[in-house]
């Protein structure tokens, strides 16, 4: 039987299990809409802009283990998909990204909408590819999604001309994938298991540095389990952080230049340090020459590519993190580290994260009563302060997941990516926790999280600065603040060293703004206010609520490693 390519697209998504499609429509994906018009197993959420679409698509896909799908028109509508593929390819997030061409035979003409979203895309996914030929569109959508969930996760691209999408063609989608060339590596080479064990157990100081891989493959209970049976105290990127549970006794940290003091230490002390699921990018290592000099390095990764790029390991392991753990099991044995574990464990009560310089209402006290009030939850962040602030005082367990962007550090993420984990988990309550200058990158889909009644909290940290980046001008530009302020008007005199200075008023008002797109708002800036504002946003359960928390202004996130230095060269306080 033949049909139209857009009913074999629509019968395409039915078949790999898709229940929630981000789409925004245009001239050329009218088609596309057309066919979804009739059907009722896909619920399609309209975003207000496709930036952010692709954001929720990724939410999704993090919070669910499932492929993330979106579709967009040609030209701007395709554009405005890049930095979500980009955040998703550098997280590892598997994704579908449909996209509208024009007619296939006016490609190349700088047809109206006509952008070649293929080559801009190709260097930020995983697989990237224009449908040519209307037999062909069964095959490509069915490895697109096989692409996007094997080996390492990423983001795919299919880009759909017209013509393509009203062509006649066969009404078979494939139930088989054979991509030449692609075969993920699906085995744990059992030799370089061994001999990483061996390493192992002649450790008298080791670590187990766990990143965001071993929370892709979904391997919490399997790295519990490994911690638990060799002893060995668990580090985490920020990314990693969930591996083990936050309050599990061998559970160290963060590392990195915000990490706390025993992580750091322990890194630069340690004999073997054996890593899972990271790729040693800088925000972790430091000064490269002196990242954990003194130890033998065994590295799991699922991707060949990031194993020696940064870091030259000892042990290569090539990798699913969860597969190469389950293999560990097996032979591994517990360690007689006792004394080793207790000078970390020292380190970490001694030197322990806290924002007690401060009075008042502080990032600290807000995030703790969020871990004391939302225990079956998803908690996602924005980039910047906030999401520093929440990766060193959230706790992690089973029960409740953390979303950020890692890798490409992407402000306006979090809105977004909290929209789409509560479409995906109906069940769990979903807090966003922003700065006030990433929650005006996508504030428009206050609509959509109204639209789809979805009872988010929004936690909006307002210190009237572009925090982080400002953070970094008062620490190593003698307080220079340029371009950070968002209480700056053009009437002012920029002098922003003088105390008693008289600022704007800020803009937006953040309640008023909710309250304009039919959600809640409430402002919050005593200690005693913070349990009464998330009360108040649970009460309200078909719609969002937004709670803008005014911090101190100047409130810093520490400890720092400055750019360039040993992990152990780190600013305590300031």
């Amino acid at each position: 039987m033949e049909i139209k390519g857009t009913e074999l697209f629509v019968k395409a998504l039915i078949e790999e299990g898709v229940d929630t499609l981000f789409a925004y429509p245009g001239g050329t994906a009218i088609d596309l809409f057309d066919a979804l018009y009739e059907q009722d197993k896909i619920n399609v959420i309209l975003p207000r802009h496709e930036q952010a679409l692709a954001h929720e698509a990724d939410g999704y896909a993090r919070s669910t283990g499932k492929v993330g799908v979106c579709l967009v028109t040609s030209g701007p509508g395709a554009t405005n998909l890049v930095t979500g593929i980009a955040t998703a390819n550098f997280d590892s997030v598997p994704l579908v990204c449909f996209t509208g061409q024009v007619l296939s035979s006016l490609i190349g003409n700088d047809a109206f909408q006509e952008v070649d979203i293929v080559g801009m895309t190709r260097n930020i996914c995983k697989y990237a590819v224009t449908v040519r030929d209307r037999k062909d569109l069964g095959r490509i959508i069915k490895d697109a999604f096989y692409i996007a969930r094997t080996g390492k996760p990423g983001p795919v691209l299919v880009d759909i001309p017209k013509d393509i999408q009203l062509a006649m063609g066969s009404d078979e989608y494939p139930t088989e994938v054979n991509i030449r060339g692609y075969k993920p590596n699906t085995t744990v080479h059992a030799g370089q298991i061994k001999r990483a064990l061996s390493v192992l157990a002649s450790a008298k100081k080791p670590v187990f540095l766990i990143g965001g891989g071993v929370n892709i493959s979904r391997a919490q209970k399997e790295m519990t389990q490994l911690a638990e049976l060799t002893g060995v105290p668990v580090i985490t990127t920020i990314m990693g952080k969930g591996a083990i549970a936050t309050d599990h006794p061998l559970y160290v940290g963060n590392i990195g230049i915000h990490g706390n003091y025993a992580s750091n230490h322990a890194i630069s002390e340690c004999d073997v340090l054996f890593s899972i699921g990271t790729r040693f990018n800088d925000r972790i290592t430091g000064k490269i020459s002196e990242f954990a000099k003194k130890a033998k390095i065994i590295h799991v990764d699922i991707d060949p590519a990031s194993i020696s790029r940064n870091v030259v390991v000892d042990i290569p392991i090539v990798a699913d993190a969860k597969a190469a753990i389950q293999k560990l099991l097996e032979g591994a044995k517990h360690l007689e580290i006792s004394s080793w574990v207790k000078q970390v464990m020292e380190w970490r009560d001694q030197y322990p994260i806290n924002m007690k310089q401060y009075e008042g209402m502080t990032p600290e006290l807000i995030i703790r009563k969020i871990n004391e009030t939302f225990k079956n939850s998803v908690v996602v962040t924005d980039v910047g302060q906030n999401q520093l602030w929440t990766t060193q005082y959230v706790q992690i367990d089973e029960n409740r997941q953390l979303l950020t962007s890692g890798g490409l550090g992407t402000m306006g993420y979090g809105f977004p990516a909290a929209i789409g984990a509560k479409i995906g988990n109906p069940d769990k309550e979903v807090i966003c926790i922003s700065g006030d200058g990433g929650m005006q990158m996508n504030i428009q889909e206050m609509a959509t999280a109204v639209a789809q009644e979805l009872p988010l909290v929004l936690c909006v940290f307002n210190n009237g600065y572009l925090g982080n980046v400002r953070q970094w001008q008062e620490l190593f530009f003698d307080k220079r603040y340029s371009c950070t302020c968002l209480t700056y008007r053009k009437s002012c005199n920029r002098d922003c060293m003088n105390k008693e200075k008289q600022c704007p008023k800020y803009t937006p008002d953040f309640v008023k703004l909710a309250e304009s797109y039919d959600a809640a708002g409430i402002r919050v800036e005593k200690v005693e206010d913070i349990d009464k504002a998330f009360e108040f946003a649970r009460s309200n359960k078909n719609k969002p609520t937004l709670i803008e928390f005014m911090i101190e202004r100047e409130a810093n996130v520490m400890p720092i490693v400055p750019g360039g230095k040993p992990l152990t060269e780190m600013i305590m306080d300031c």
